[in-house]
């Protein structure tokens, strides 16, 4: 099943186009969302565009961001996890158990050069175990980990490292200084970045019939307080984004007056280069005919006539549709559609083979049901109601005549054929 699954996906790149463009268009960011949206002309369009992860804290104390620690994990004699050491970048390496102080460590470089291995000097047989780097970023909420597998031996001939499919393992002779690796140079763990130089947040406009590749910038918004405007739609105070939008984590767009030369594409791109973060919001605007205006209240000094509803019919308005927001989630490529038709056509072919064994497997069991008829047939047993008949012997009259027929009489004659006949029977019968 896996399999079949497999070769449609792998046809489907081959020889579909937008395959490849799901794969080309990945650098792009991910799409978190994508909506349709109408507005009436002349009403105020607000483009939402949320992320509180995009939220400014202009946290200068990183030590408080960014951890790692190592565990070791025991199975024997039971299973239990110990706590190593763990380290910040302001403050000192803990380490957990008395024994381990002075033997255990992690560079103090670390968080530097990105190198948090973790050195062990005078290896024991206690320290054999599985364990485990783990770092953490809380503010960028990031976290990963790695394990390594540390066996200790006796023998020198057995001292090696392989990987068993799962992780690394060290056999280490017994007194040595070992080194379990764990190294990650992403700039995410290191300094000399600044938050405020890492945050950026721009709105593009695209215009029917425009490519992705040619559309407009319309602001450019930095966590510094830098912005950036461009043409003369937010100047005129026609476009608009809070100034607070990295403190609340808002960068909604909001367009006064609408115009049917306001409808296109809008997307909302939000970079957090120091936690890696690229993401993208698109909005399909279209401008609908304006409302009419409202018809103005009846004077207060004259009184509305009396109308009773049978005698007057209801007179028809026509009813202009208002606002709507439609949400509407829709696939990036045709990547999408090629996936569900592939396993639409797997569903179809699984049940088709059902069908078959079934059919085979019927066919099967009719055809053994009639040999094992036939052989019956053939020994002459048949077997009704639970009474078995004996096979059934052909009696054949015995109308031959002895040759020797000195009788006297035809009764004579006749009691002794009657005795032959009966001993023949009698014979036949209890064989």
């Amino acid at each position: 099943m896996k399999l079949e699954i497999t070769l449609l996906q792998i046809l489907a790149v081959l020889f579909l186009p937008g395959a490849w463009t799901q794969s080309s268009t990945s650098a792009l960011g991910a799409v978190v969302e994508t909506k349709n949206i109408t507005f009436p002309a002349g009403s105020k369009a607000v483009l939402p565009c949320h992320s509180p992860r995009m939220v400014w804290t202009q946290d200068r104390l990183k030590d408080r961001q960014r951890v790692v620690h190592w565990d070791m994990v025991r199975s024997s004699p039971e299973y239990s996890v110990e706590r190593i050491l763990d380290m910040s970048p302001g403050g000192r390496q803990r380490v957990y158990n008395g024994f381990n102080k002075g033997r255990v460590s992690v560079p103090d470089s670390a968080f530097n050069d990105g190198n948090f291995s973790l050195v062990i000097d005078n290896v024991v047989t206690t320290d054999k175990g599985v364990y485990t780097c783990n770092l953490h970023h809380h503010y960028c909420q990031i976290h990963q980990s790695i394990q390594i597998q540390l066996n200790v031996t006796k023998s020198v001939r057995k001292e090696k490292r392989y990987w068993d499919g799962e992780r690394t393992v060290f056999v280490v002779l017994l007194g040595k200084s070992v080194v379990l690796p764990c190294v990650n140079r992403r700039s995410l763990w290191r300094e000399g970045l600044q938050e405020d130089q890492q945050q950026v947040a721009h709105w593009d406009f695209q215009a029917p019939g425009v490519r992705q590749d040619r559309a407009n910038r319309l602001v450019d918004l930095y966590a510094s307080g830098e912005r950036r405007d461009y043409g003369p739609l937010f100047a005129e105070s026609k476009m608009s984004v809070e100034e607070d939008a990295f403190t609340v984590g808002d960068f909604s767009l909001s367009i006064s007056d609408l115009k049917p030369v306001d409808r296109g594409l809008y997307s909302c791109h939000l970079h957090h280069h120091y936690c890696g973060l690229y993401e993208r919001r698109i909005f399909r605007l279209t401008v609908a005919p304006s409302l009419p205006p409202p018809p103005p209240p009846p004077p207060a000094s004259t009184t509305a006539p009396r109308i009773f509803q049978n005698d007057v019919p209801v007179p028809r308005t026509e009813e202009v549709e208002g606002p709507r927001v439609v949400n509407v989630i829709l696939p990036e490529h045709r990547g999408y559609f090629v996936q569900h038709l592939g396993y639409f056509l797997a569903t179809f072919l699984l049940l088709a083979l059902v069908v078959v064994a079934i059919i085979v497997l019927t066919r099967r069991r009719k055809k053994r049901g009639l040999d094992y008829e036939l052989r019956r047939s053939e020994r002459g047993t048949v077997i009704v109601g639970g009474d078995v008949s004996l096979e059934c012997t052909e009696l054949r009259p015995c109308t031959q005549e002895s040759l020797n027929s000195d009788y006297k009489n035809n009764l004579l004659k006749e009691r002794d054929m009657t005795k032959e006949c009966n001993k023949d029977l009698d014979g036949k019968m209890w064989k």
